[in-house]
């Protein structure tokens, strides 16, 4: 088939596989408690999650991006990075790190571009308050996090960092540690509130912008190693982003809460996207252009 223009410029998509998590962030605002009550709304079976991956490639996209709830839960990740390679797209995914190993890499190698880990502390008791931690184990160690990435640039597969600033974090400095993974970009989100989806915790974790805006200027130090800081306050990452939930529609964020439209598989990708709302200059503005 014919790849035509994606949406409004933006050519990046979210594909957002399911909503089950190993770990419990307050924060999330993907939990898609709101979207997903029935049998008739929840993740698509491999085939037709499949099919929503080959219309996204052939709407013309460069880039997409599998996350959750936590991707690597999924058992057929694998097939549909490879699926979505084949077809030219760069591959990447976001994830805890906790289920990546060295067996899962060497399946994918060579098909995955990039990983990126979430990574809001390297504090066992920060990590502990957000929830970012499998039920009955311990928080993630720098030891951890450093084996994962150097297995990450062994296999040639570039490296981010995503960090969520909230009420918990945001006087910590993760500088030294950052350039101890050496990724090359750094991403730094103020912690968003999603009506339906964090509402009822986002209380303990929102903060202000001039505590956002100290936590970006601290780190903006390890810019002169190479690392580039991408940083996204509420106002961009507020429909900015072309994203897809686990029942195969595409959501916004534009009215504080997500707004989803008619089914992919229904009406094709072109009239879904009608459903929703993407402001391209935030996009860019973000550097969403990064492939």
């Amino acid at each position: 088939m014919t790849r035509v223009n994606a949406a409004e410029g933006v050519t990046t998509v979210n594909y957002h596989l399911l909503k089950a998590c190993n770990m419990r962030c307050g924060f999330c605002h993907s939990t898609f408690e709101d979207a997903l009550p029935s049998p008739t709304e929840r993740q698509l079976r491999k085939n037709d999650a499949s099919q929503v991956v080959d219309l996204l490639c052939q709407h013309g996209f460069s880039k997409i991006n599998f996350a959750g709830g936590e991707p690597t839960l999924l058992p057929w990740l694998s097939d549909l990075i490879r699926q979505a390679k084949s077809h030219g797209l760069v591959t990447s995914i976001v994830t805890n790190g906790s289920r990546i190993t060295g067996d899962w890499m060497d399946n994918i190698e060579g098909y995955l571009d990039i990983i990126a880990l979430s990574i809001d502390s390297i504090n066992s008791w920060t990590s502990q308050s957000i929830g970012r931690l499998e039920n009955g184990k311990s928080p993630m160690l720098i030891g951890d996090y450093q084996r994962i990435a150097g297995d990450i640039k062994r296999r040639n597969i570039r490296l981010k960092i995503n960090t969520v600033v909230n009420q918990f974090n945001y006087r910590e400095d993760l500088t030294e540690f950052i350039l101890s993974l050496s990724p090359e970009r750094w991403k730094v989100f103020q912690v968003l509130p999603v009506q339906g989806q964090n509402d009822q915790r986002i209380g303990e974790f929102a903060i202000a912008a001039a505590q956002f805006d100290e936590y970006i200027q601290r780190s903006r130090v390890v810019e002169a190693h190479g690392v580039k800081v991408v940083a996204e306050d509420n106002r961009l990452m507020t429909g900015s982003y072309i994203m897809v939930d686990p029942s195969g529609r595409f959501f916004d964020n534009t009215k504080g809460q997500h707004t989803y439209s008619d089914p992919i598989l229904e009406v094709g990708v072109a009239e879904a996207l009608k459903g929703v709302t993407t402001y391209p200059e935030r996009f860019d503005e973000r550097d969403g252009r990064y492939n």
